[in-house]
């Protein structure tokens, strides 16, 4: 029987789990979307890269803008109530495990209906994924709490998403993706019959001048510069998520090893979760992002000069690079709570803002896969290339042109932390 859950100083374990569950089976969606699927179209279906760019540019870019509305359909719901959020999620989950089965299995004989099916299949699965994923983050949100209790949610569900991303890193190649698909359906299955056991107690809301709530998040000086800092640190690493599979088999020419260096920087980022939950008690949240970044661009510096023969040295780089990954994946978001609530916006309209925040989710991945893989035919790179000028292109828009983007990610930041001192508070 669920039970209404107080904001305290300590977040019960039994009510982190059972919120984060959800996120467990999202992650198996989440790595095969933006990991594997480019690889699989390009190599195993034969789409040129480029026109596959194009398609993932534009599935992505039009699902983007679609989320804003799902994050007013969601105020909505919550409106109405919890129970009616939970079907709308569980309606969602339902077209969620369906298109990502359809995924892997495109018609044959026809580039043209084969892109075709990839961006109607691929439309379906994110639209839906991005429903259960705003209603899911809306249901932690309306908690609100202090940093490190924000913390503290977002690091239990972030938790749940790399363990299935663990799961979701090996099980494609050990079982196939007909497997995972099934897993993905009873995965989703329990996590919302997790979700529906966890009642968020109500919080009290600020009281904004002008009923500031009630306007657009991009009135908000702090929502915009929050999204800058996101979408220049989301490219970042999203390129290296899109290219992954490319770098590996051709620059590194070591394939057989990518379950293993996926195994390495997730792994690292689910232990690294709790020394910075730790960090923002110490630090504040801003601050600990920051030294994040500055970690990621340390460990992942060097990768443009590793070539064959390289494996090892680079799965010491993933676990390096894997432990700066969890301050991405826990601190953004708590930041994020703390401004919808800093707007009075935290019990009746999270949605709206969580919609832009999927939004520019998807507007990174998006961009990471429209710019990445075009660039990289226009430099002469095809999959399997072996010439030596394609493979260091390949190895500069993996790792050199991340590294930039970060370092500017971590000066936005800065600049934001003078706007809003309260970003380096503690408690």
């Amino acid at each position: 029987m669920a039970t209404a859950v107080h904001v305290s100083r300590q977040l019960p374990w039994r009510t982190g789990l059972a919120y984060g569950a959800l996120a467990a089976p999202l992650a198996f969606v989440s790595l095969p979307l933006y990991v594997n699927l480019p690889h699989h179209y390009a190599s195993v279906a034969g789409a040129p890269l480029a026109a596959l760019g194009g398609v993932l540019l534009a599935t992505r870019a039009l699902d983007a803008l679609i989320d804003p509305a799902l994050g007013r359909l969601a105020d909505r719901l919550f409106a109405r109530g919890q129970l009616h959020a939970w079907w709308a999620a569980t309606l969602a989950c339902m077209l969620l495990a369906l298109g990502f089965a359809a995924l892997w299995h495109p018609p044959q004989g026809s580039e043209t209906a084969m892109l075709a099916w990839l961006a109607g299949a691929l439309l379906l699965t994110t639209l839906a994924y991005s429903a259960v994923c705003i209603l899911h983050q809306a249901w932690g949100t309306r908690w609100g709490g202090a940093p490190a209790w924000r913390a503290r949610v977002t690091a239990w569900r972030e938790g749940a998403t790399l363990v299935g991303v663990l799961l979701a890193s090996a099980l494609p190649l050990w079982l196939g993706f007909d497997a995972t698909s099934a897993l993905l359906a009873l995965g989703l299955l329990l996590g919302l019959w997790s979700l529906r056991r966890v009642q968020v107690a109500a919080v009290a809301q600020a009281s904004p001048s002008a009923d500031f709530s009630r306007s657009s998040p991009w009135a908000n000086a702090d929502f915009r510069w929050l999204m800058l800092v996101f979408m220049l640190n989301g490219v970042a690493s999203a390129i290296p998520a899109t290219l992954l599979p490319f770098f590996v088999a051709d620059r590194l020419q070591a394939p057989q090893w990518q379950p293993l260096f996926l195994l390495g920087y997730f792994g690292a980022a689910a232990l690294g979760l709790p020394l910075w939950v730790r960090a923002v008690a110490r630090w504040g949240l801003a601050p600990s992002w920051r030294a994040g970044m500055g970690l990621s661009v340390l460990a992942f510096v060097g990768t443009p000069w590793l070539g064959a023969g390289d494996g090892a040295l680079f799965a010491v780089i993933c676990v390096a690079s894997g432990l700066a990954l969890g301050a991405d994946l826990a601190l953004p978001a708590a930041l994020l709570t703390g401004v919808i609530h800093q707007a009075g916006a935290g019990g009746r309209d999270a949605g709206r803002y969580l919609g832009w925040w999927t939004c520019a989710t998807k507007l990174n991945l998006a961009l990471a896969a429209g710019l990445a893989l075009p660039l990289l035919s226009w430099a002469g790179y095809r999959s399997g290339s072996t010439d030596a000028a394609a493979l260091q292109a390949l190895a500069w828009l993996y790792a050199g042109l991340p590294c930039l983007l970060k370092l500017g990610a971590a000066l936005a930041l800065w600049f934001a932390e003078r706007h809003n001192p309260t970003w380096r508070y503690t408690t």
